[in-house]
């Protein structure tokens, strides 16, 4: 026992007491009454520590461990979406801490309100708001999905978030994990369950098709997602990115000259053959229309003042994801070459342009 506390990090008597609460019993005692762990009480040692360290209290931890639909490996997926998911808070809090100490530095004292907002779970409520503002439906990548469902009449949103591009004319159940974004969902919504992708509680084909729409990016395990759309309808369709193209990150001036940290977004992030193969598909290139109405990263390419824009770019997670220092350089210098006309000399191929080509694609299977 001593050498798995040792290694746990935690003490002996830590140890006792999940014993004797039922949360963690040894397998085996040895001969003087010791207790001994198997690799299978080390492994649920590690999910009770992983849960614990993310400030789940003991009762919940015996529920989610005691699950017996969810084995070894969901447990890790689930983990690796808490750990992410609490990564983007720290640095969205970052964020925001950085704001106030420039304020500050400016002689602006900020508000007992904005103060509270930093530390509070405001901060993601606040973050997520940027949503409705401007990420709203672009009707012609919504016309590529909607024909791409085919004559399904049941359609399953995977990470749906505020509903953007839910068919009007198809009966749809949505599935979003996050609370911020269900609360943000209008009224007359699709029905909305509170669900990962990865384990969606659904029978096996229980609908016509399974869509996801820019959302697959932020699951912990893509390929599962997406293999449990497969399984509980009959046709998917995913509207994602080709990560493994290096060549419309060059092509696309904003990751090409100023954010090149987004390279770092995409280390292990499954090929989009991974993701193909994961629904048995084909992948289709979709085009940005350069007044494209979904303020997604890649919708300003030919407007870059858009960049510009604080609630423009909260309404877009890589750039919380890339941190404040790679945000402010990377607008800094925009805002620089914009003013100098630098900006317009070596993108002035844009502007004859309607639509461009910048790794987005419609898997479809």
């Amino acid at each position: 026992m001593g050498r798995v506390a040792e290694l746990a990090g935690v003490s002996v008597r830590t140890l006792h007491h999940y014993d004797e609460i039922g949360l963690l019993e040894p397998s085996t005692r040895t001969a003087a009454g010791h207790r001994a762990y198997s690799p299978g009480d080390v492994e649920r040692l590690r999910e009770v520590l992983a849960y614990r360290r993310l400030g789940f209290g003991l009762r919940e931890i015996a529920d989610l461990v005691d699950d017996p639909t969810t084995d070894a490996v969901a447990h890790l997926c689930r983990l690796r979406g808490l750990l992410m998911d609490q990564r983007d808070r720290a640095a969205a809090m970052v964020t925001a801490i950085d704001r106030e100490l420039e304020a500050r530095a400016m002689g602006i004292r900020t508000t007992p309100e904005e103060q509270l907002k930093v530390f509070g779970a405001q901060l993601y409520d606040a973050i997520g708001s940027a949503y409705p503002a401007t990420r709203r439906t672009e009707p012609r990548i919504a016309a590529r999905i909607w024909d791409a469902l085919g004559d399904a009449r049941t359609v399953l949103n995977v990470g749906a978030g505020t509903g953007s591009y839910e068919p009007p004319d198809r009966d749809v159940t949505a599935v979003e994990p996050s609370a911020v974004m269900r609360a943000q969902r209008p009224v007359g919504a699709a029905p909305c369950v509170a669900a990962a992708a990865e384990s969606l509680p659904f029978e096996d084909q229980s609908f016509d098709a399974a869509m996801a729409v820019s959302t697959v990016h932020h699951w912990p395990d893509p390929v599962a997602g997406l293999r449990e759309m497969q399984r509980v309808s009959r046709r998917v369709v995913v509207f994602t990115y080709d990560a493994d193209d290096t060549g419309w990150r060059q092509r696309f001036w904003l990751t090409r000259d100023y954010l090149p940290e987004f390279a770092d977004l995409l280390i292990g992030w499954p090929s989009l053959a991974d993701l193909t193969r994961a629904i048995g598909g084909r992948a289709e290139p979709v085009l940005v229309p350069w007044d494209c109405a979904d303020g997604f990263f890649e919708a300003h390419w030919r407007r870059p003042e858009a960049y510009l824009d604080e609630h423009v770019r909260r309404a877009v997670s890589v750039w919380t994801r890339v941190g404040p220092q790679a945000e402010q350089r990377a607008v800094s210098t925009l805002r620089e070459d914009l003013s100098s006309g630098r900006w317009a000399e070596r993108n002035r191929d844009l502007i004859a342009l309607d639509t461009a080509e910048l790794g987005l694609r419609l898997l479809v299977a």
